[in-house]
């Protein structure tokens, strides 16, 4: 794979867009394995790869949950939080009324995937034990005319 430039051998590979926004839900004290064999196994089943993802987000109160927090780090990604308020104006498919009475919004996965703006690939997954939800949503991409720059949008 690969050679000089001029000698004839072909590089090959996969170019990804960092586009995706993954929401993350979790119940206190969750194991990094647990959000991160559900985020690879939803991921996988989609047909989306890890190396598309851009961003973790999760509601303000799980921004130092540790499971959560370790796997952005895993992936080097960085985690987005948002209040519970914000994340209660966003209109989701599956909002809780379980969720908005311990979370103060009706959905946490689905709402922090959608909040960055976007479109919802993935509406909300639970792991086996549904200690952990997840969704994921592609960040529109803005076209500043030499490329397109993720998660930027118009009003910016």
């Amino acid at each position: 794979m690969g050679g000089r430039a001029g000698d004839g051998a072909a590089v090959r590979g996969v170019l990804r867009a960092v586009t995706l926004v993954v929401g993350v839900g979790a119940g206190r004290g969750v194991s990094a394995s647990a959000v991160l064999g559900l985020i690879e196994e939803t991921l996988r089943e989609a047909g989306l790869s890890v190396s598309e993802v851009g961003e973790l987000a999760t509601v303000d109160a799980k921004a130092g949950e540790a499971g959560i927090v370790a796997v952005a780090a895993r992936l080097g990604v960085p985690l987005r939080t948002y209040a519970a308020r914000e994340l209660a104006l966003v209109a989701v498919p599956h909002p809780s009324e379980v969720v908005g009475a311990v979370a103060g919004t009706p959905s946490v996965a689905e709402a922090a995937a959608l909040a960055g703006g976007g479109e919802l690939l993935v509406p909300k997954r639970k792991s086996g034990k549904g200690r952990v939800t997840c969704a994921v949503a592609r960040r529109r991409l803005l076209n500043v005319g030499h490329g397109y720059i993720a998660g930027e949008t118009p009003e910016c």
